[in-house]
């Protein structure tokens, strides 16, 4: 049965290695839905965060193909319900809508968004949460008119208070000193 899952790899940083680790994804036939790279906690290593649909045992294959690079300290799969998550979305809408009505200030009201910018010409908005947030807010925005929509890929945490990557370093790092 497929689900969405969350898959976390830490990476050195080297050059090549989003390109590697998307062709895994490519020759498993597997849709990439989001993607988001970033220095983690740890100086020096950096955070994919890959989110696909797909079954558990297709996912397991795929993150143990991921660990096979030696660029790849470790990667891991989880669900949503294991994960704390959100995107940002950003919203560029004319001003004179804004002037004209107060149905652009509701909706921001409404879905808790933050106004950024406010020029003559656009006003940019600012709306952090989940995918189907972002979304319905750019869907009642765009019956005023949108002039630009962006939504960044996931950002994730565990909700273990443990770091399952710090673990592991301590348990390798046992096993070498040995």
């Amino acid at each position: 049965m497929n689900q969405e899952y969350i898959i976390s790899a830490y990476t050195e940083n080297h050059i090549g290695l989003l390109n590697r680790i998307t062709i895994i994804f490519t020759r498993r036939n597997v849709n990439i839905e989001s993607l988001t790279v970033s220095e983690s906690a740890l100086a020096g290593i950096s955070k994919f965060t890959i989110v696909i649909n797909s079954s558990e045992d297709k996912v397991r294959k795929i993150v143990g193909q991921i660990d096979k690079h030696v660029e790849v300290l470790k990667a891991f799969y989880h669900t949503n319900d294991e994960m704390i998550y959100q995107e940002i979305a950003l919203y560029k809408v004319p001003t004179t809508a804004m002037m004209e009505s107060n149905r652009i200030e509701k909706l921001i009201r409404k879905y808790a968004a933050r106004i950024l910018e406010i020029t003559h010409e656009f006003t940019a908005i600012e709306l952090t949460g989940h995918k189907d947030e972002t979304q319905s807010f750019f869907e009642e925005l765009n019956q005023i008119g949108v002039l630009q929509f962006i939504r960044s890929g996931r950002v994730a945490i565990t909700r273990d208070p443990i770091e399952k990557l710090s673990e592991f370093l301590k348990e390798r790092d046992k096993v070498e000193a040995n």
